[in-house]
């Protein structure tokens, strides 16, 4: 034996290790490992056991509930699983079982709360055998898919329940909060049942008086008809940030899609259409109207961005002349899209002022959502031959807004060190 118990008290261990050295570093590190995970068994079986009662009848929710033995079970820690006997109650009439230890130690299906931490984390990064391979290669466990795949769901779906209730803190900033930007978009995954649908993302960054970012939270919700509890969702995040910081000016960043102004007019002060998207426009302008002459079709672009993005009125007056642009010859296509930028820029017209965003430091682009669009759901869901569920698609874009919104996850953690998962704390007798 590697590792064994030489002392211990009431709240105490002490565990003596002893590894065996060879004339290979990378076998004895190996071994370390080895001995430091037998260790790490060991002494997570004792930490276990001090969550059980001496047996002693108790009291829950002013029930009285008696022991009926002690019964092995195996749980699952970060360094292997181990079986340890605890005691079991249940009510003198029957009925639901319940076990201190399972409860009182946050016990996630048979998961300690640090290992079920440590898979959801590189769940929200990488599939099930991706996460079984790495605790296998870089952490000396073998882990089956299975229980990856059900452990991360339940975290990820306890991460979803609580998200009305459980209020995160947004992170101490030193320096003063002069605006809010506000933004949405969405992409498109591929599920099991109704082929591609649009997952969503918003973002609700903070910005100092220069216009310099200082903080992000990441909001996302897989595919739902009518995007209602995603909009619920984003309406919660605005509110509570709104609160935080009451004299900011709030910002509303998005591309042309009507749902995404129908939203944000509600609750931003200033709304300005995404730049680059408004650029995409002009480029088809230039390759409409300068389809003959490459390096009109250039000089006319960059002139045409610059005055969009610099000029007062710059929209007005380029709207204007794309109008002009009519006149020219041009074949059916290009006309298409010479027609479907007046009409983008004749909609959009109010949300086009790029200069005077500039000048009061506003954000101009929703580079911001764009970002949270790739690394939240593209990176993730869309990889080559990937099909979703939705209670799939929605743990991993749970687990992947709390990874990536600065002290969400460890404030998600310590909620969970707190309060517990009182949903999956029951237990059986075998």
């Amino acid at each position: 034996m590697k590792a064994e118990i030489i002392s211990k008290t009431s709240d105490s261990i002490c565990i003596q290790i002893k590894i065996d050295f060879v004339r290979s570093m990378l076998q004895n590190e190996v071994r370390i490992e080895e001995a430091l995970n037998e260790a790490g068994t060991l002494a997570s079986g004792k930490a276990l056991e001090y969550f059980d009662t001496e047996g002693d009848p108790i009291q829950i929710a002013g029930v009285k509930l008696t022991s009926k033995g002690r019964f092995p079970k195996e749980y699952h820690t970060p360094y292997g699983p181990k079986t340890i006997e605890r005691h079991v109650y249940q009510t003198s009439a029957g009925g639901e079982i319940y076990c201190p230890v399972d409860h009182d130690a946050h016990i996630i299906i048979t998961s300690t709360p640090k290992l079920a931490q440590m898979i959801s984390y590189k769940y929200a990064n990488h599939g099930a055998p991706q996460v079984s391979a790495d605790f296998e290669k870089c952490h000396g466990r073998k882990i089956p898919i299975s229980f990856i795949q059900h452990l991360a769901t339940m975290v990820g779906s306890v991460a979803q329940a609580k998200e009305e209730s459980w209020s995160y803190a947004t992170p101490f900033l030193d320096i003063p909060v002069k605006t809010i930007g506000v933004g949405m978009d969405g992409a498109h995954i591929l599920t099991c049942d109704d082929g591609w649908r649009e997952a969503m993302t918003g973002t609700i960054a903070l910005y100092d008086k220069a216009g310099e970012r200082l903080h992000t939270t990441y909001i996302g919700a897989a595919p739902e008809y009518g995007k209602e509890k995603f909009l619920e969702r984003m309406e919660r995040e605005v509110t509570r940030i709104n609160e935080l910081y009451p004299r900011a000016l709030k910002v509303g960043v998005a591309d042309g899609a009507k749902t995404n102004w129908e939203f944000l007019s509600k609750h931003t002060d200033v709304q300005i259409l995404d730049f680059y998207h408004t650029t995409e426009y002009l480029t088809k302008v230039a390759d409409s109207a300068f389809a003959k002459s490459p390096c009109q079709r250039e000089e006319w672009l960059d002139d045409a961005c610059h005055r969009l993005k610099h000029e007062p009125k710059g929209a007005k007056t380029l709207l204007e002349e794309i109008k002009g642009f009519r006149e020219r010859k041009v074949t059916k296509a290009n006309q298409k899209d010479l027609e479907s930028t007046i009409t983008y820029f004749t909609n959009n017209l109010p949300k086009m002022n790029y200069w005077e965003n500039l000048e009061k430091n506003l954000p101009i682009g929703s580079g911001v959502t764009e970002a949270a669009c790739k690394v939240i759901i593209k990176e993730r869901l869309c990889g080559s031959g990937m099909r979703w569920k939705e209670v799939g698609a929605a743990t991993v874009i749970a687990l992947r807004c709390l990874t990536r919104s600065d002290t969400r996850w460890e404030q998600f953690w310590q909620k969970i060190d707190r309060y517990g998962i009182p949903e999956v704390n029951e237990c059986t007798l075998n």
